[in-house]
């Protein structure tokens, strides 16, 4: 009876198929913008522990930042024109670009944003795609918001970031998505 009781947990859709997002709990929108498909430690060999980072274009970290914001509007009304511009930005480049986020606390590094912007690259297969742009982080906002142009296609197995994140110890970080774990309700999601 155990096994099988285990047996449909593990066949039973994640929390983010099975519900929608005013249901998840805060636990579990912190899980989605952490530890999931779409989010993930970017390492480097020289620093111990990573940097989180996720991908902010995909729709279920969409609805997940979105929650949060909703939530949080409801204690406080404080919204930074930076998000608002951000928002903007999004609807305006939906589908064209690959936004990742990365949360960097204690952000300083305006004098180092054009070296960022120079080595940090989207990699798909062995094409290489520099950084397009990118949203510094705000009061309201702690990740640094990366733009890449959206480079990958259906038929590409996995892509990665080769990033240069000037505020944090060992600035040198690389992370990996596999096209095949980026599936939300049977669509890609980037």
């Amino acid at each position: 009876m155990l096994a099988l009781f285990i047996l449909l947990a593990l066949w039973a859709p994640p929390f983010w198929e099975a519900k929608p997002p005013a249901e998840w709990t805060d636990e579990q929108v912190q899980e989605l913008l952490s530890d999931s498909p779409w989010a993930q430690s970017a390492e480097t060999a020289l620093a111990s522990g990573g940097v989180t980072v996720y991908l902010a274009t995909a729709r279920p970290i969409q609805q997940a930042e979105r929650e949060l914001l909703r939530r949080a509007t409801r204690q406080t009304a404080e919204e930074d024109e930076s998000a608002e511009e951000y928002r903007a930005f999004l609807g305006e480049n939906q589908g064209k670009c690959i936004v990742l986020a990365v949360l960097l606390p204690g952000w300083n590094a305006q004098a180092e944003a054009k070296k960022m912007e120079e080595e940090s690259v989207l990699k798909v297969g062995r094409k290489k795609y520099k950084m397009a742009g990118h949203f510094p982080p705000t009061p309201a906002d702690p990740y640094l918001r990366l733009v890449f142009p959206r480079a990958v296609s259906a038929g590409d197995k996995a892509f990665s970031f080769e990033l240069y994140l000037p505020s944090v110890p060992g600035p040198y970080r690389a992370v990996e998505f596999r096209l095949k774990d980026l599936m939300y309700k049977g669509m890609l999601e980037l």
